[in-house]
């Protein structure tokens, strides 16, 4: 973990990125986030790939429990996948366990909770945290703000008596996510905070875009080769971003729950206090930071954790890199360590 910089700090990554994970990406030509051959082309190939069922057995990480389960959303049924640790179940059967609602990455229009199960097996078992697993509705064919509906749905169910239910103490449910999906947790814990709706108790963003990275080096250095395209990423807010009929009726790309990263920071206080990862080798490295130092700014509670030999998207990427699942498991710790605080060192976690 490091200090939250006092002032942008672009560039920070080693001379060379993680070798495992470059042989990967390199033994997998196809694989690209916002590549030339489109989403429908890269959902096909992420799965193939990271779906857990298509990952050997011995490169699958062990969990206690996985639940399947729905909820009735506001655009009809929300699959959540759930993952019990048993890191965790001392906590749970006292009703004290923390718990993070996870939204995930893939430019709003890529991705499901079968390529990212595995990874985050490892942050459930690493942070003692249940996590619940939003197979949210995609872009385009569901545009903003379709996923903050879906994501504050899931919001109050585990806030009430269903969470209780799970053994859930109700000031340790977080909300979380990366790339995209660190977006909107940031989105909605803006949009709570202003609609006077409880908060969660944290949000962790994992190498988030909190805003559009086109003014920025990292986005200049790390533009091809390192899976996230930088040029892609444009594409992808294209497709989230709604097309209202009525002038002036919808959203533009400066809106707080577009583009929270691009909000001064007095717009950005009392919030949720906040776990920031990010990467040396992304395009997004440099907004994440930008964004966590503005949280900062605003006095809320931020911790930093900086991988700098690592590339977006690595939580997918452990069976194939020791350092990608090294990394991982750091991040898990930071993560229980931002969610249960002070009383972690009172619960059973294997640390």
């Amino acid at each position: 973990m490091f200090d939250v910089p006092t002032s942008s700090t672009p560039g920070i990554r080693t001379n060379r990125p993680n070798g495992a994970i470059i042989d990967f990406l390199y033994n997998h030509p196809s694989l690209k986030l916002g590549g030339p051959a489109g989403f429908v082309s890269e959902r096909s190939d992420h799965q193939k790939i990271f779906g857990i069922h298509n990952i050997a057995k011995d490169r699958t990480y062990p969990i206690h429990d996985v639940e399947f389960t729905a909820i009735r959303g506001p655009h009809g049924t929300i699959p959540i996948r759930v993952l019990y640790p048993e890191s965790g179940e001392d906590w749970r059967r006292r009703g004290e366990a923390a718990a993070l609602i996870y939204f995930h990455g893939g430019g709003y229009t890529i991705g499901s909770v079968d390529e990212f199960e595995n990874g985050l097996r490892l942050v459930a078992e690493g942070s003692g945290c249940q996590i619940y697993c939003v197979e949210y509705r995609l872009a385009p064919e569901y545009r903003y703000p379709v996923q903050l509906d879906e994501y504050d749905a899931v919001i109050d169910w585990l806030q009430g008596e269903e969470g209780k239910r799970r053994g859930i103490r109700a000031d340790r449910l977080a909300g979380g996510g990366d790339s995209a999906g660190g977006n909107l947790t940031a989105a909605i814990c803006l949009r709570r905070r202003d609609q006077g709706k409880k908060p969660l108790a944290a949000q962790i963003l994992l190498y988030p875009e909190a805003r559009l990275p086109f003014d920025t080096l990292a986005a200049k250095e790390n533009n091809t080769g390192y899976y996230l395209q930088a040029n892609g990423i444009f594409g992808f807010a294209d497709s989230y971003m709604a097309r209202p009929s009525r002038p002036n009726a919808g959203p533009t790309p400066l809106d707080p729950y577009v583009s929270p990263g691009m909000q001064p920071a007095k717009e950005l206080g009392n919030q949720p206090k906040a776990l920031v990862v990010t990467n040396g080798f992304d395009p997004l490295r440099d907004v994440g930071i930008e964004y966590a130092e503005k949280l900062k700014q605003a006095g809320v509670d931020v911790t930093w954790v900086h991988f700098d030999d690592m590339t977006h998207g690595f939580l997918q990427m452990t069976p194939w890199s020791h350092g990608a699942g090294v990394a991982a498991r750091t991040m898990a710790r930071a993560v229980g360590d931002v969610i249960y605080g002070k009383d972690l060192g009172n619960g059973n976690l294997s640390r």
